[in-house]
């Protein structure tokens, strides 16, 4: 985008590239195909209505974890029969919205959840299918606060509670098990990662099988990341090994379907902040680049110390200095990143933070009744 074209709009906005979303989609698609893998969109990564239409068009499904997610879902277009349901706190009227709408399955996240889902089914005559969210306890080796497979974590079912679990299914007439569902963090790029879920899965299979129990879908979740530090490099994630390793080492049963729910590796990369520098501040023992996006545009780096690329657009300086790039916002965590080296900044300079597709525009806020930022799609 020209410098002329980015003066036209009031910073801060999220610069969308379209193109590289749709190659990347096209990629993800294709390799999954390849394996006859079906793949769900985590559409809380970004639910923007022109993102979610493209993924619409290339016939992914959609992972919800809300009631209004699944409303959303349907107005673009996306059927029922294609939308997981997950949650670990699912309220009784999005449990109901599911259940009308017959969603292909809701991800149940514990015993209690089941019991509720099987009541309100059989009061409203209906059947709901669902998928059990195992807890496998695995450690994705990623930041804790996007770690969701240990038994510290809030989500899934644990082993130990099987038992109960094969006691109570054949007793519960709304339910009807459809699946096993998986997921153990975000932001993973160590395939060993997965290549241990694959195995904690296939054990996991012979305990239902052992109690007669063989499903018809496996679920593993999604997680797979990108590279934050060099966007330009790795452009589009690794789909190709991603995809490798489930079939390499999960043992799915014959006419077994293998689900994805990826959302990160799909849009982030193709995102972008657009902003511009307010003022250069200098302090005792750095300098400050105070700009015009904030913590209410961008979360991530203050809610988990998360790392995104920052680059200065449109300038020629040769002189490079060190930056803490922080927004205006009233908070000492209201910080993007510090010791940036960047081009010698100045007042009215425009600056990039790169892959914020996902993560981005869908959790900000009005905190200190901040405008929200726009967006802007280019090809």
């Amino acid at each position: 985008m020209e410098l002329q074209t980015i003066k036209q709009h009031l910073t801060p906005f999220y610069l969308y590239d379209t193109e590289l979303l749709k190659k990347t989609l096209s990629i993800a698609k294709k390799e999954a195909d390849h394996y006859k893998y079906i793949v769900h969109y985590a559409m809380k990564a970004n639910s923007n209505d022109r993102i979610m239409e493209l993924i619409h068009s290339m016939g992914f499904g959609i992972d919800s974890v809300s009631g209004n997610e699944i409303k959303r879902a349907l107005q673009i277009g996306f059927k029922a029969s294609d939308i997981t349901f997950a949650g670990v706190g699912k309220t009784d009227d999005e449990i109901k919205l599911g259940i009308e709408k017959e969603v292909f399955s809701f991800n149940v996240e514990s015993i209690p959840e089941l019991e509720i889902i099987n009541t309100m089914a059989i009061r409203l005559g209906k059947i709901a299918s669902i998928a059990l969210r195992i807890n496998p306890n695995i450690d994705a080796n990623t930041h804790s606060y996007i770690t969701t497979g240990t038994e510290e974590n809030k989500f899934g079912i644990n082993i130990w509670e099987m038992d109960e679990i094969f006691e109570l299914l054949p007793k519960f007439i709304g339910v009807k098990l459809i699946g096993l569902h998986f997921h153990i963090g975000s932001q993973i790029t160590d395939m060993n990662v997965f290549k241990n879920l694959c195995l904690r899965v296939n054990q996991i299979q012979e305990i239902f099988i052992a109690n007669q129990i063989i499903v018809e879908n496996i679920n593993v979740g999604g997680g797979l990341g990108i590279n934050y530090h060099e966007p330009d490099l790795e452009p589009i994630a690794d789909f190709k090994s991603y995809f490798a390793v489930f079939k390499r080492f999960l043992d799915l049963r014959p006419n077994q379907k293998l689900h994805f729910e990826l959302g990160r590796s799909l849009v982030a990369p193709c995102g972008n902040l657009i902003s511009k520098v307010l003022y250069i501040k200098k302090g005792a023992a750095k300098q400050f680049a105070i700009i015009d996006a904030s913590m209410t545009d961008l979360l991530r780096p203050a809610l988990y110390q998360s790392f995104h690329y920052i680059n200065a657009l449109y300038n020629v300086s040769a002189k490079t200095e060190k930056y803490d790039v922080v927004g205006p916002v009233c908070e000492s965590t209201d910080i993007f990143r510090k010791a940036v080296d960047l081009p010698k900044l100045q007042r009215g300079d425009y600056i990039a933070i790169r892959s914020v597709g996902a993560y981005g525009q869908v959790m900000s806020s009005n905190y200190n009744l901040r405008d929200k930022a726009g967006e802007i799609y280019v090809d």
